[in-house]
């Protein structure tokens, strides 16, 4: 083990430390207001920029589940039991069980996902964001009163599934934490979350420190393994009321069929293929600097990553020629470095995905810019999962890298002519995330957003998400939302009631008028 990896090592464990945690296998799950060891087989993190081993922790296994749900199940009567109001006030006190801790959670995020600092630091803003926005909503889930042609009055209530089973991925493990755990309570909903098996630490610290902060005991559930054991047991167990997931569309699929079996709803946020449309009358520096960060924060490791630039062709030339000038001068280097603006891979396994398709898109006739290798004056302990930022050009729509999300820090450029085409290219993909217009032309602007299949779409800038505003996809990007009043509305079930009201009531045999 080099310097940089026994530091980085020795630095995980203190962060650790400092929230009763421990490196060592024990105690990565919290369950039932307490740290708990796993029970299966030993699971090894690698230390993203360097490759090497960086701790180890135990499979949670189908055992502790059962643990999860059966406390998921009291905390939740017990949360459910308190006032909307008092649910609200709990939220928003206990966000502060992180006050004195962000710098040690945004350290920890880095470490482990392998993302620069300083973006790690935005993120836990962003959790506390999440829970204030949703604790206000606690006491204004307001039902409503149907005018039913009857003599009955008629209400409708928004009620709780019960227990929630949410799974979580490894490129923002702390932002979706956060982004599913608090609609979920608010609503008035146990949860069990597994994170990914690569990022298992910061929810574990999220969920023991709003506990800490006065949420009910049991009421959120963390627990970490692999997918084909504690994530299946989580997905079947039949506690579980609705699956939540963020991932993959190929995961995605099995999560929706596991729910299916048991007719157990789910909510899925896959992957995305979105794309950034330049138009020759944008404002080209802020649409250059725009693709930039759509493409290269993160990596390219973001679901929402505008990794299809289509440019007016009369432009094309000068806007993929200043990209490529641009992309090179973005700081590469060790996520712990304050002058890093883009870190490393996340896995090995993304490093050779990225990797293949980079060289199949140029076998393919694509022909690399710039990048599309290992970035040339990083350090000697940097021997992660490193890619420099990456321009293909001469890509065409049938091409593998134009049809597939690549996840990684690669963008693909292509020409279009006119309004038409532009669109037509947008929409020539199974997904449906995201997708951006770059034009000084307001009404085109306007219409071309309108014929965009994409959950998302931004006008003269990208990536702008906020916890009040729904996101969420089409197609292979999955289906229902987070965030806002329908991210809300997905954690509860519209409840009828009605109340005879006539002097002397009436039954109807069968579905009759029901007037007394």
């Amino acid at each position: 083990m080099n310097s940089l990896s026994q530091h980085a090592c020795n630095h995980l464990t203190e962060l650790l430390k400092g929230f009763g945690l421990a490196a060592d296998t024990l105690l990565s799950n919290w369950v039932d207001g307490a740290l708990v060891a796993g029970e299966g087989e030993e699971i090894t993190l690698i230390n993203p920029a360097t490759g090497e081993a960086l701790a180890s922790y135990r499979d949670a296994g189908a055992g502790l589940i059962e643990r999860a749900t059966q406390a998921a199940q009291r905390g939740q009567r017990e949360w459910m039991a308190l006032t909307a109001s008092e649910r609200g006030r709990r939220m928003n006190a206990a966000i502060r069980g992180l006050e004195g801790h962000e710098e040690a959670l945004a350290q920890l995020e880095s470490v482990v996902a392998g993302k620069p600092i300083r973006d790690c630091r935005a993120e836990v803003g962003k959790v506390r964001e999440m829970f204030e926005y949703y604790a206000g909503w606690c006491d204004k889930q307001h039902g409503e009163v149907i005018p039913v042609p009857t003599s009955h009055l008629n209400y409708v209530r928004h009620v709780p599934y019960g227990v929630v089973g949410q799974i979580t991925p490894w490129n923002a493990p702390m932002f979706t934490c956060a982004w599913q755990l608090a609609p979920a309570i608010a609503a008035g909903n146990g949860v069990v979350l597994k994170p990914s098996e690569l990022t298992p630490f910061t929810s574990v610290v999220i969920a023991k420190q709003l506990e800490n902060g006065g949420l009910s005991k049991g009421l959120i559930n963390i627990v970490n393994g692999l997918g084909k054991t504690t994530g299946a047991a989580l997905t079947d167990h039949p506690t579980i009321s609705k699956l939540v997931f963020v991932g993959s569309p190929q995961s995605g699929r099995m999560i929706a069929e596991a729910g299916a079996r048991r007719l157990v709803p789910s909510v899925l946020e896959l992957g995305g293929k979105s794309a950034n449309i330049v138009f020759a009358d944008a404002k080209l520096d802020e649409a250059v600097a725009g693709a930039q960060a759509a493409i290269f924060a993160a990596a390219g490791q973001s679901c929402v990553a505008g990794s299809r630039l289509l440019i007016e062709r009369s432009v094309f030339e000068q806007v993929t020629r200043r990209l490529a000038r641009a992309a090179e001068q973005i700081a590469v280097g060790l996520p712990s470095d304050e002058a890093t603006r883009m870190g490393p891979l996340q896995n090995r396994r993304q490093f050779e995905q990225v990797t293949r398709m980079i060289e199949a898109a140029e076998a393919a006739g694509a022909r690399v810019l710039t990048g599309g290798k290992r970035p040339e004056g990083l350090s000697d302990e940097a021997q992660g999962y490193f890619i420099a930022p990456t321009v293909l050009v001469d890509v065409t729509p049938d091409m593998e890298i134009a049809q597939q999300e690549v996840f990684g820090p690669v963008l693909v450029a292509m020409a279009f002519d006119g309004e038409g085409q532009a669109i037509q290219l947008a929409n020539d993909t199974r997904f449906g995330l995201a997708g951006a217009v770059w034009s000084q032309d307001v009404a085109r602007a306007h219409r071309v957003a309108g014929q965009l299949r994409a959950g998302t779409v931004w006008i003269n800038s990208y990536k702008a998400i906020s916890v009040m505003s729904p996101f969420g996809g089409f197609g292979d990007s999955g289906f229902g939302r987070s965030s806002g009043l329908d991210g809300l509305r997905e954690y509860t079930v519209p409840q009828s009631v009605w109340v005879e009201t006539a002097p002397e009531a009436s039954v109807a045999f069968g579905y009759g008028s029901g007037v007394g």
